[in-house]
């Protein structure tokens, strides 16, 4: 597949995608959403019902959840986060991606990736989390933990659907995100000492 240079040919090229048999049920194709100058990226699975239909990740009761949760650290999906999923389209009746329709989708999602260039990545809940941090992954035990790709940070929490779920989780879910601000406002803080403004000019008077 091509490498596309702009968000606008990727978007293009991806809403006409009929690279596996999940096209043939969709409604909408669920490209992502968000900051595109962010530096974090969320990755979930695959778009639900409501995606589906509205052509948004994360827009149904879980979506809500995940909205609430970024809101109290400071993260929101219109101004300093992208989330996007690992396949595009609907999974028949919610179920996990198969591994050949993550496959034939993840050229879309690796060209985000390369457009957006995040510091830090997200993967909400296992299915993302097996695909791009490691195959033997276990969210419940390995939840907030970062691993370092490349020049890339990543963690793993838990899926909003799983908090609904057991709700049980969302304390450790909530540690997750506090620990991923910490990350975020000391790379901040360590771009700030690497190239710290320049003094105001002017004379004493």
């Amino acid at each position: 597949m091509p490498v596309f240079a702009t968000w606008n040919e990727l978007e293009t090229a991806c809403l006409a995608c009929r690279k596996c048999g999940l096209c043939e049920g969709r409604h909408q194709v669920v490209f992502g959403t968000g900051c595109r100058d962010a530096k974090v990226l969320f990755i979930g699975e695959g778009p639900g019902e409501n995606e589906d239909l509205q052509g948004e990740p994360f827009v149904g009761r879980g979506g809500m959840l995940l909205d609430k949760i970024l809101a109290a650290v400071d993260l929101d999906r219109k101004k300093n986060i992208y989330i996007a999923n690992m396949v595009k389209c609907r999974p028949p009746k919610n179920r996990d991606p198969l591994p050949e329709e993550q496959e034939a989708c993840i050229d879309w999602l690796r060209n985000q990736v390369k457009l957006l260039n995040p510091q830090i990545i997200v993967c909400l809940g296992r299915v993302a989390a097996m695909k791009l941090i490691k195959p033997d992954i276990r969210v419940t035990k390995e939840h907030g933990v970062f691993f370092k790709k490349g020049n890339l940070l990543m963690m793993a929490t838990f899926h909003p659907a799983a908090l609904l779920r057991n709700p049980n989780q969302k304390p450790a879910a909530f540690e997750d995100f506090l620990k991923l601000r910490e990350k975020i406002d000391r790379m901040q803080l360590d771009i700030a000492k690497e190239y710290p403004s320049e003094p105001a000019s002017g004379t004493d008077a």
